[in-house]
């Protein structure tokens, strides 16, 4: 997600883990946010400002009371500017005093003065992190609508092997991209198909295909991020979970079909970037199949045709579909948006490069019902998945 114009405020607290921050301010520099950091005098003690105003650019404040030289109250500026506050690593002291309006250093005093969405990564011994206190306070945070990350497991920095941790980077940079991302999905139920399916010839070999589900994990992320309600139905990948999205793992066509068909009914926009097998053996094999001298055929059936199915069925539905090709990719896209009643479909060309599997790119065309052809250049694979969903969102209800 492209964070342009957006300020990330970065509340650094006094734990070990406040060095891994670092890591956090300059993932979302690179990501175009204009990223202000506030450290409490005892992070300082484990990372100095310096760090945090080089990778920044910005002046990292600590003292209340250092103007600066400039003549604005420095706290209320940075709580009118940021569009989000990160607390991380967040404290159980700190976290105690946000919880009942303590304001008594440049942090804490911004934090209250904020009306942005606030997100607070806990992050501390395990014993003090379940302190019946300390849970109370967390709690009190969500009552006031501040967004908790849940701490990971793990060898903590006191050698103590439980829960506690600061997540990593990526997870706390999703949290603050959900609450950046515009929410235009909010109250629509989405549900996407990703990656293979494998289809058993014995207990050793299947037939399967080259996706990676990268596109389809994409636009789950990218549709949970906006607001939806995200299922992702999924044949087996390398990938890690999308965050915010149900996950739904699955092995063959079948149990896709039998997914997918079981989630139709309160599916608001369905998007089947999933490469299903159209075939599988005939029978399956009890035990390995032993080489022999000869030759060996495979008997295939054809597997059930998802969209094929539920098209014709559709009340409320968007359904969109993906066709990859090798040639005639939008003569063949179009009889396949036809024939299985869709409102639309993104078609690429495995020949054309950086439209294959496993890449981190891709280059579509979306065909609509209408006769629409439109053509997008060769982007991310996450910039796809967000045009996709613009597209389903102006066609939607049409």
């Amino acid at each position: 997600m492209d964070l342009q114009g957006k300020c990330v405020l970065l509340g650094i607290t006094g734990g070990i883990a406040a060095y891994k921050m670092a890591g956090v301010a300059s993932a979302l520099k690179k990501r175009g946010a204009d990223v202000e950091v506030i450290m409490t005098r005892n992070a300082t003690q484990f990372i100095t400002p310096l760090t945090f105003e080089t990778l920044t650019g910005h002046k990292c404040m600590v003292d209340t009371f250092d103007r600066d030289f400039k003549f604005e109250v420095t706290h209320i500026e940075l709580a009118k500017k940021a569009d989000v506050i990160l607390v991380a690593p967040a404290t159980a002291n700190v976290i105690a005093k946000m919880a009942h309006g303590i304001a008594d250093d440049m942090l804490t005093t911004t934090v209250l003065a904020a009306k942005c969405p606030k997100l607070v990564s806990p992050a501390m011994n395990t014993g003090m992190l379940e302190n019946p206190i300390t849970q109370d306070n967390i709690r009190t945070l969500e009552h006031y609508g501040f967004t908790i990350i849940p701490s990971e497991s793990g060898v903590l920095a006191c050698h103590d092997v439980g829960k506690g941790r600061l997540p990593a980077d990526a997870v706390l940079l999703d949290y603050v991209e959900q609450a950046l991302a515009p929410k235009d999905l909010a109250g629509l139920r989405v549900t996407v198909t990703a990656g293979p399916t494998q289809e058993a010839i014995d207990p050793v070999r299947c037939l399967t295909n080259h996706s990676t589900g990268k596109m389809g994990y994409a636009v789950a992320h990218a549709a949970a991020l906006r607001g939806a309600s995200v299922t992702l139905i999924h044949g087996p990948t390398a990938l890690p979970p999308v965050r915010f999205a149900e996950d739904v793992p699955v092995t063959s066509a079948q149990e896709m079909y039998d997914a997918v068909t079981g989630h139709f009914e309160d599916t608001d926009i369905l998007v089947m970037a999933a490469a299903v097998a159209d075939y599988r053996p005939a029978s399956v094999a009890a035990d390995k199949v032993k080489k022999s001298d000869g030759e060996m055929s495979i008997p295939l059936v054809r597997t059930a045709d998802i969209l094929g199915t539920i098209g014709p069925r559709k009340t409320h539905q968007f359904l969109c579909g993906f066709s990859m090709e090798t040639r005639d990719m939008v003569a063949h896209s179009a009889e396949k948006l036809s024939r299985k009643n869709l409102d639309m479909i993104v078609a690429n060309n495995l020949k054309d490069p950086g439209a294959g599997f496993g890449v981190d790119t891709n280059l579509v065309t979306f065909l609509t019902p209408d006769g629409a052809v439109r053509q997008l250049p060769l982007m991310s694979k996450e910039a796809v998945a967000g045009a996709i969903l613009d597209e389903i969102l102006s066609r939607r209800g049409r």
